[in-house]
């Protein structure tokens, strides 16, 4: 198949989890034997050497509010080089590739990593009814009717009649090759060896909860239990916050953004990764825990045991006392509790190999990509129903 996948705002190479899903998901469609060109935002470095066309075509100054102004490019494009199939990462003011698959008859296919429906309460939804016709909520209904499938992680993110055939619902991923126990390399740390270092990497975003990682720290070593370490990676408006927070503490070291291929030997050099969501500074989560958080994929592939919130969706990737430790987010002690659990070096080893054992069989961004191209072979050959959705323009 020939792919045209359009992330116009995502930068690549970058240190973000949507540069990294970009990056990983488009080399894996062209590591199964599939032309793909995708459209992004250059960054600093060189483009990966990976096999796929990167195309620079960025948002209007930079910003993702205006990438509905290059569907003009993204047309031209698409008749250029007749794709298959036309992927697009989902944003409210987008649907530029969308309008390209329709043109040029390619399978149209969206990729929904946020909410499609609004949460209660919310200041968009709002905005959106003063103008009466609520143009945006149509506009990206409109989407949702034009794809022949929509890929998420949750369609309770999606609206209620989009029919569940042109669903599918699968977790992101992790590079298992990349990402691994044996890991070796320099990493911009140094650690106590006789301590257990806990390891959050990631955006520092205020649900991400890398704050909540910091004061269990400092009230472990508070309370004598100073054997327990923590290692903060990535960048994000919390940062700051977090690392004045850090400096009241002993033993936590916030390092800052780390290029993406230096993260495994980051990961193998730590004892235990921790995912502190904190759902309740978030008002999109009150529909769901609707991440697919590549932190959790790539911590398991790299063989820790996973530490984070009792929370229903990660339930299903993270089994309490079987991959990881899950705590009551409800109760800041219960983190602590979790923390300390896992100085048990037994069981650290125990649930780090079950980790690594279940990403590889069900969490590998090989496997994403061998999920998706079976859908999309079906939808092609006509096995799988490609009949209008409600209200789909004729």
């Amino acid at each position: 198949m020939r792919v045209l996948y359009a992330a116009l705002e995502q930068t690549i190479p970058g240190t973000t989890g949507g540069s990294v899903h970009v990056e990983s998901f488009a080399a894996g469609l062209q590591r199964l034997g599939h032309e793909v060109h995708a459209l992004v935002t250059p960054g600093a470095a060189p483009l990966p050497d990976c096999g796929v066309t990167w195309h620079a075509l960025p948002p209007p100054l930079g910003r993702r509010q205006l990438r509905l102004l290059r569907s003009g490019a993204v047309l031209a494009l698409a008749r250029r080089l007749r794709p298959d199939v036309i992927i697009e990462r989902y944003y409210n003011f987008g649907g530029e590739a969308i309008l390209a698959a329709r043109k040029v008859s390619a399978l149209a296919v969206l990729e929904v990593n946020a909410p499609v429906i609004d949460h209660a309460g919310s200041a968009k939804q709002r905005l959106d009814r003063l103008a009466l016709v609520e143009p945006m909520r149509r506009w990206r209904e409109w989407q949702c009717r034009a794809a022949d499938l929509i890929i998420t992680p949750t369609a309770a993110i999606l609206p209620g009649w989009v029919p569940s055939a042109r669903v599918l619902e699968i977790e992101w991923g992790a590079d298992t090759e990349r990402f691994r126990p044996d890991v070796a390399g320099p990493v911009p740390f140094e650690r106590n060896r006789d301590h257990v270092v806990a390891v959050f990497a990631g955006a520092f975003r205020p649900w991400h909860g890398a704050i909540d990682l910091v004061r269990a720290v400092g009230r472990l070593h508070a309370g004598g239990a100073g054997q327990v370490d923590a290692v903060l990676i990535g960048d994000g408006p919390e940062l700051p916050r977090v690392r004045r927070a850090a400096q009241r503490v002993d033993g936590v070291t916030c390092i800052g953004a780390v290029p993406h291929q230096h993260v495994p030997a980051c990961l193998a050099a730590a004892d235990i990764g921790v995912a502190p969501f904190d759902v309740d500074a978030h008002g999109p989560l009150a529909l769901e825990f609707y991440w697919s958080p590549l932190k959790v994929f790539e911590y398991m592939a790299s063989g820790l045991p996973v530490v984070a919130p009792a929370i229903e969706r990660l339930r299903r990737v993270v089994r309490d006392g079987e991959e990881g430790v899950l705590y009551d987010a409800s109760r800041p002690e219960s983190l602590d509790r979790a923390l300390l659990r896992l100085c048990d070096a037994s069981l650290r080893a125990s649930l780090g190999r079950n980790a690594r054992a279940r990403v590889l069989e069900q969490f590998g961004w090989d496997r994403h990509c061998r999920i998706v191209v079976d859908r999309l072979e079906q939808l092609r050959c006509g096995s799988v129903s490609r009949d209008p959705a409600p209200g789909h323009p004729a």
